[in-house]
Order: C-alpha cells, then sequence, then structure tokens
C-alpha cells in the first residue's frame, strides 16, 4: 500500500468498466479525474456517493472532467447496481482482480475487510493529485468539496 498524498503524481491503472470496456487512466490525460472509491455496491451510501456523480455528470463533464466510480465488486455487481439505481454516464470501474489492487496503490484499501474505503481522490489535468480524502463508511462523502475543485 502506498502513502499517496496531495501533490504527488497518479498512478497509472487499466481497470473493466461494468460495460466490460479496459478504461486507463492515460486515455484521460488533460481532463481532471474524480476517483470516488466506496466499499461495495448494493449499499444505501455507495447510491448517495455515486448518484450525485451522476446527477452531476454534466457539470463534471462541462468542467473537462470525467468522474470514475472504483470498487472491488466484479463488473457484474456494478452493471446490475448501476441499473436498479439509473446510472447510465458515471463510468464504474472494478478493481476485482488482481482484488484491491488499484485501491491499495491509493492507499484506500481496507485489508482485513478486503475492501475499498470510501474515498475521494481527484486529479488535475496532468494527473497530480490535488485532493485525497478518506470518509467514514457510513458516511455520504461531501461531493460539493470535489465539485467546487473543477
Amino acid at each position: 500500500m502506498t502513502n499517496l498524498k496531495v501533490g504527488d503524481k497518479a498512478l497509472e491503472f487499466n481497470l473493466m468498466s461494468s460495460n466490460q470496456k479496459m478504461v486507463s487512466l492515460s486515455d484521460f490525460k488533460g481532463k481532471k479525474v474524480i476517483l470516488s472509491f466506496y466499499p461495495f455496491a448494493f449499499t444505501p451510501v455507495w447510491e448517495n456517493q455515486i448518484g450525485s456523480l451522476e446527477e452531476n455528470f454534466e457539470r463534471i463533464q462541462n468542467a473537462n472532467s470525467v468522474a470514475f466510480g472504483i470498487s472491488i465488486d466484479s463488473t457484474y455487481s456494478n452493471n446490475a447496481w448501476a441499473d436498479t439505481i439509473g446510472v447510465k454516464n458515471t463510468i464504474l470501474l472494478s478493481d476485482f482482480w488482481p482484488h484491491g489492487y488499484v485501491a491499495s496503490q491509493y492507499g484506500v484499501f481496507r485489508n482485513k475487510e478486503g475492501m475499498a474505503e470510501r474515498a475521494n481522490i481527484v486529479l488535475d489535468e496532468d494527473h497530480n493529485i490535488i485532493f485525497y480524502k478518506v470518509y467514514p463508511l457510513d458516511q455520504q462523502p461531501d461531493m460539493d468539496e470535489v465539485y467546487d475543485l473543477l
């Protein structure tokens, strides 16, 4: 597990999206990136966290930014839950295998429980970390503090 912090260069990753497409961070060079980690799909706080990204999709896009929801769930679980709550635009990424690898690289993997923290990490256009915050698992992240950076 790394100890990334504000000012550090983000680590490259390749993860499968819920619609079965490989997504690489480097594909979004020149855009700000929101990495919104959540423990599991099918949880109430997750619905609010990712729902906020979905509701603010145009705002994010208009700010030359992209948002990713990232969990250790399989692509199938992410896709099923996205369909259930109506997430159509926000890209959900699966950190399923190797289990929690990206979450570990970003310092937000809970080894004891085998899941990601609830965290938001924001990258600038050069993919340097400009915001890094971990929230209590049962707490809705203040997404406005993320959007204000865009």
